[in-house]
């Protein structure tokens, strides 16, 4: 037993960065995941629990073993990277989880982006369930901007609706900062992230007012009704609503794609995880600032330093704050969850 584990005879248990990794790679590998799809998946679910976001870290295993199981998800997949224009790269995921395909595609699409001021990566036919900002800190580190954003299954209700036809579709966007950390967010257009209220439900909490309704449209705060009977709701009413459209349209049918409530019907009421497409955009400001692109980008900084001066927080500072305590302390998972993880190994 390592130092990094602690309270294992109580209701909590602490594990370090690799004893998390080590975790995500047994459970995958006993399921017949390949050793890059392993590999791929377990970097972005380690990243998202040492940094706070428990929505996307490990409890996420579960719902990747249950895909597994239904037929959702190719575990062997070989994702194809084509070379489809001088801006554009795509990737076929061949029905596997999207992050081996990023994986796969990235050097093209950053390889462009420098060549071309900017470029697209279209990811097909995958599974996606991990966090898009996973993605996007790793254009950033390129010294691209980026944004990146993806249909699901037909979760929501658009606006003024109460029947769930919209997916939850996030928008991320990175912005560099030299040897500092990005610019980043990343949130659904939804009021809250599917995996939020998944997560009240293990925990046998109420969600909030505004998150959802229940299958006769009223407002609800029965995590159960809202996700197996009811309809999620757009964050920001007409707002929310109509930036779900747009992520409907730009990563569906325009990279040749589904759109969610096609996501869906393709599901048969299985319950997989979104089997559906992925758009990214990736800049390079060195190609597009017209000269002295380190003056113009010090002008991002004096924005960032007159946002904080406010006292108010830029996103993703909470990620890496809760990053780097987790990266001295370990990160504490609830007994229950754990066991739930090690159920898989068996």
């Amino acid at each position: 037993m390592s130092e990094a584990m602690q309270h294992v005879g109580g209701a909590e248990i602490n594990l370090g960065e690799a004893e998390l990794k080590a975790l995500c790679h047994k459970v995958l590998t006993r399921h017949g995941f390949s050793k890059p799809h392993v590999e791929a998946i377990s970097e972005a679910l380690v990243a998202a629990e040492m940094s706070g976001s428990r929505s996307h870290g490990l409890y996420r295993l579960m719902g990747f073993v249950a895909t597994l199981n239904n037929g959702g998800v190719m575990p062997k997949a070989v994702p194809v990277v084509e070379d489809a224009a001088p801006s554009v790269v795509k990737v076929d995921a061949k029905g596997g989880f999207s992050s081996l395909a990023f994986q796969q595609g990235a050097p093209e699409l950053v390889s462009k982006a420098k060549a071309n001021g900017i470029a697209i990566l279209a990811i097909n036919h995958c599974v996606h369930a991990t966090a898009l900002w996973v993605e996007i800190e790793r254009l950033t580190r390129e010294g691209l901007v980026a944004i990146a954003c993806n249909p699901t299954q037909s979760y929501m209700a658009p606006h003024g609706g109460s029947q769930p036809l919209l997916g939850t579709n996030p928008i991320a966007f990175g912005w560099p900062r030299g040897d500092g950390n990005p610019y980043v967010f990343d949130f659904a257009t939804s009021a809250i992230a599917r995996g939020d209220i998944e997560l009240h439900r293990r925990q046998g909490d109420e969600i909030p007012l505004g998150w959802g309704v229940d299958r006769e449209g009223m407002p609800s705060q029965d995590p159960t009704e809202v996700l197996d009977h009811g309809a999620m709701l757009p964050f920001g009413e007409h707002k929310g609503s109509a930036l779900a459209i747009m992520v409907e349209l730009i990563a569906g049918p325009l990279i040749g794609d589904m759109l969610s409530i096609e996501s869906t019907e393709h599901d048969q009421g299985k319950g997989s995880l979104p089997y559906h497409g992925e758009l990214i955009i990736a800049m390079d400001p060195a190609r597009l600032s017209g000269g002295n692109t380190q003056q113009h980008m010090l002008r991002s900084e004096r924005l960032f330093d007159m946002v904080k001066q406010q006292g108010a927080r830029l996103a993703s500072e909470r990620r890496y704050k809760a990053r780097q305590t987790h990266q001295a302390q370990g990160v504490t998972l609830s007994r229950a969850l754990y066991e739930d993880v090690m159920k898989l190994i068996l």
